[in-house]
């Protein structure tokens, strides 16, 4: 019996796995977790077999690790990328084909949304956006797979996976889910139907602001082989040390998710009651647009709050005046950030609404931060 499959047997909760994940059975005089294999290429002597590790574009041991750990998590065969675009690439790439048809979010990550239609469209894939929210209604009968953040970014809204799970499957469609806001241990796509997990781990997975990386997960061998092709042949490969950095910051993810989305719920039902904030986004609160399907599908309501002041002049005097809180483009560091999203031009939202990633500071210490900050908005 493996080590994985002796923790399994008494393994109950997420929360227990995450700090165990992936690493092998304890050895005398051994450390828990073995640092980052650094080689080009192994000695590899007669005949070549599968899983001898050959070539580092092929095979690393440090993935090895992070791979298992991940596929512990998901509940499906994982594969690690050095970012969430890598990962995203992957999924919309390898193996889709000149003719077929991909449906992704009009109001979900722009990059996604770019990249397909930047360079896809040239070989021939037909990309089709619509709204969220109106991704359950579409017929999916022409389409080869929907690509679909839930939550979607930066406005949060949510939708139900087993429902389009159950029908882009009806139409011989797969489904592929960007589980980026929530990682595995807010929300189980594979298990929910989706034919694809993919996450960021930039993000709140690795946790630390100081990697760039990713990865897919699946439980269908098809679709895990031609993902594992294209990273083979295309070189989308992540170094070992950033590997290594994810699988350590993957151990402490129960507990900075906690924190942060306990802090996130009390914010949010304070910026709510705001008289300067126009508007408040949380799937936690109880009137919430997405409250009813973050309940049924989603372990925690994730640690983003999105809140509009109005107008670009309002923000931009929000995020000036705040103190604790980084002006930065990314989520899910244990430091608190924010921005005012309509900066780059590429989504539509307006001027004045702020994506806030709550981290694991105090919250009486956030909230008196966001209080003197919103005083000093002019309006």
């Amino acid at each position: 019996m493996s080590s994985h499959d002796e923790k399994s047997r008494i393994t109950n909760s997420l929360a227990t796995t995450v700090v165990h994940a992936g690493l092998d059975k304890a050895q005398q005089g051994r450390a828990f977790s073995q640092g980052p294999a650094f080689a080009s290429t192994f000695h590899l002597s007669g005949e070549v077999e599968n899983g001898h590790h050959q070539y580092a574009r092929f095979h690393n041991p440090t993935w090895d690790s992070l791979e298992q750990a991940l596929a512990e998590l998901e509940e499906g065969a994982s594969l690690v990328f050095p970012s969430g675009m890598a990962a995203g690439a992957a999924v919309m790439t390898s193996f889709v084909e000149s003719g077929d048809t991909i449906m992704l979010q009009s109001d979900g990550y722009y990059a996604t949304r770019a990249y397909a239609e930047a360079f896809l469209s040239k070989f021939g894939v037909t990309i089709k956006a619509v709204p969220t929210l109106e991704l359950i209604n579409q017929d999916y009968s022409t389409v080869k797979l929907v690509f679909v953040e839930s939550p979607s970014n930066p406005l949060l809204d949510v939708i139900d996976i087993a429902a389009l799970a159950e029908k882009a499957h009806a139409s011989g469609c797969l489904l592929a889910i960007d589980n980026t806001t929530l990682t595995p241990l807010g929300q189980q796509p594979l298990k929910l139907g989706a034919d694809i997990s993919m996450c960021s781990d930039t993000k709140a997975l690795n946790g630390h602001s100081d990697v760039v990386f990713g990865h897919v997960a699946t439980k269908n061998q098809e679709l895990y082989e031609a993902m594992l092709l294209w990273r083979k042949l295309s070189g989308n490969i992540p170094g070992p040390m950033e590997t290594w950095l994810v699988h350590r910051g993957l151990a402490t993810l129960d507990m900075r998710l906690e924190r942060m989305t306990n802090n996130a719920q009390i914010l949010a039902e304070w910026l709510e009651q705001h008289p300067k904030v126009k508007m408040t986004r949380y799937p936690g609160l109880n009137n919430d647009p997405s409250h009813r399907l973050a309940t049924q599908q989603m372990s925690h309501f994730g640690f983003i709050i999105s809140f509009d002041l109005g107008n670009k002049k309002n923000a931009d005097q929000f995020l000036a005046n705040s103190k604790l809180i980084f002006e930065a483009t990314s989520f899910g560091g244990v430091h608190t950030m924010a921005e005012r999203r309509a900066r780059w031009g590429t989504d539509q939202v307006s001027e004045g609404l702020i994506r806030l990633s709550v981290g694991c500071e105090n919250v009486e210490d956030l909230k008196q931060d966001l209080s003197q900050a919103l005083e000093l908005v002019s309006s």
